[in-house]
């Protein structure tokens, strides 16, 4: 989305043709007006739109195992939410140092790097996410544009026209949306009330202790963030600007805290290890190296369980990036001994891979044997199996996965590659058609289907393939009906 200074941000538009926002007053209802104007289903479309595009931002994390490990906790905790939720819960990582966290609408969830690295239990990161996921439930970002754009309609209006146009396979979605960095500010822009941003707390509260986490983390998380709005006071863009942590807000999670028995902190393997792979990922310079592999080297040595398996993983991780295989190899080695885990399994894979196709294959295949429910394990095997010019082996492996996992678009891609080398350019197009309808590309996903159909001369497989396009056709119209009345 951020195309060398050429993408024109809808948000920041916005901010400069309405200076001054209506600030919402209390905590948005459920009136027919508001539902009206921004019903569930334009709200996720409207999300589906921003992510289309955020997935070509270079801030966002495209890596499987740590979208699942985040999707997964949202999707606990939202299971048990005070009330039900009009749209399921995606978390998503964006490499960005800042102490940040945010809602878009329909459902979509980002969380910072730097937040994540921030936490130092697993209780203190869910508390975050299950506050934002409190105004998912709310439906606080949805109800905060409604309102917003009841006196000119601009926001609204501004991206269904980019959609519609969009839809129809005309201009640049890119010039109607939002980037990363600027839909972190639509809180803050929103503006929601104190009453607001204390029901996502208590909602939130509610979730984590039902869920079985420490409901103290949500309160050592916010102090953490309080402080650090302090030391960062005017930078802006912290978590603290957008959702700001008033007095009233601390005291009543203080209270809500003294009321319940003392809890632990559960352990959880994942926690560790993805917020090790965050901070790889945020490190940028030779500085930020140096002073992580320090903050591993000392973890390695003071902790212990999985924390220092993620440590070891972690200094395991930069040895191989400089090279120093060998030395990774012990390191991982060692980590296993404390606690296995699919990310050391995914570098050993790595490691393997740099002495052969056929050893990457072998290391791969004995650890999708040991992780069947890591989804970045089974894309290694795959692309494993496609260095190595396995592809009729690929197909199988990637058809089965697909059926376990059956919407994770990069499945579909990496199934495309297999086929368009085997020679089925039919099957190829259909593939790389699902993956484009998955990631909320419809007209290019109907050109794949077209596509498909020209090079076909079988009547059967024209006439699947037809069934196929009438119905994204439908689909089609059916998105640009449902958009239509927002137009103006």
């Amino acid at each position: 989305m951020r195309r060398t200074g050429q993408t024109l941000c809808l948000i920041a538009a916005l901010s400069c043709a309405v200076p001054a926002w209506a600030q919402p007053v209390g905590l948005p209802t459920l009136g027919a007006a508001s539902s009206a104007e921004l019903s569930p289903g334009v709200e996720r479309l409207l999300g589906q739109a921003i992510m289309e595009q955020g997935r070509h931002d270079p801030t966002y994390i495209a890596d499987l195992d740590i979208n699942q490990y985040l999707t997964q906790l949202g999707r606990k905790l939202a299971a048990h939410a005070p009330q039900s939720l009009s749209q399921d819960i995606t978390v998503f990582a964006v490499r960005d140092p800042s102490i940040n966290a945010f809602a878009l609408p329909g459902g979509y969830i980002g969380i910072n790097s730097g937040l994540v690295t921030t936490t130092d239990t697993e209780s203190e990161l869910a508390g975050v996410l299950a506050h934002e996921i409190g105004h998912v439930m709310q439906r606080h970002i949805a109800r905060g544009i409604t309102q917003q754009s009841q006196g000119t309609g601009l926001m609204v209006a501004s991206l269904v026209g980019a959609l519609l146009a969009a839809l129809a396979g005309q201009g640049d979605l890119a010039m109607g949306v939002a980037t990363f960095g600027q839909a972190a500010t639509i809180d803050r822009q929103l503006g929601f009330s104190r009453s607001a941003e204390q029901e996502a707390d208590r909602a939130g509260f509610q979730m984590l202790n039902q869920t079985g986490f420490n409901p103290r983390g949500m309160l050592t998380m916010f102090r953490k963030l309080t402080n650090a709005s302090r030391l960062n006071e005017g930078a802006g863009g912290g978590y603290a600007s957008t959702h700001p942590l008033s007095i009233q807000r601390m005291s009543d999670i203080e209270n809500r805290v003294a009321n319940l028995p003392s809890g632990k902190d559960t352990l959880d393997a994942q926690y560790w290890f993805v917020r090790s792979r965050l901070a790889l990922i945020q490190a940028r310079s030779n500085e930020d190296t140096r002073r992580l592999q320090q903050s591993f080297e000392s973890e390695a040595k003071k902790t212990s369980g999985s924390r220092q398996a993620a440590a070891l993983y972690g200094l395991a991780w930069l040895h191989w990036k400089s090279g120093d295989l060998v030395q990774a190899g012990q390191l991982l080695d060692q980590a296993n001994a404390v606690q296995p885990a699919p990310q050391l399994a995914l570098l050993e894979i790595s490691l393997a891979r740099a002495g052969s196709a056929a050893a990457a294959v072998d290391t791969s295949a004995q650890a999708w044997k040991q992780w069947p429910n890591s989804q970045a394990v089974a894309d290694a095997h795959a692309r494993a199996l496609q260095a190595a010019g396995k592809h009729a082996q690929a197909v199988e492996f990637l058809r089965t996965v697909i059926k376990k996992w059956s919407h994770v678009p990069e499945f579909q891609q990496l199934l495309a590659t297999s086929l368009e080398h085997q020679g089925h350019k039919v099957q190829a197009h259909e593939a790389m058609a699902t993956y484009f309808e998955q990631t909320g590309a419809l007209p290019t996903a109907m050109e794949h289907l077209q596509q498909a159909r020209r090079l076909s001369d079988d009547f059967y497989e024209q006439s699947r393939l037809d069934t196929r396009i009438r119905a994204l056709r439908d689909h089609l119209e059916n998105r640009r009906a449902l958009l239509e009345p927002f137009r103006k």
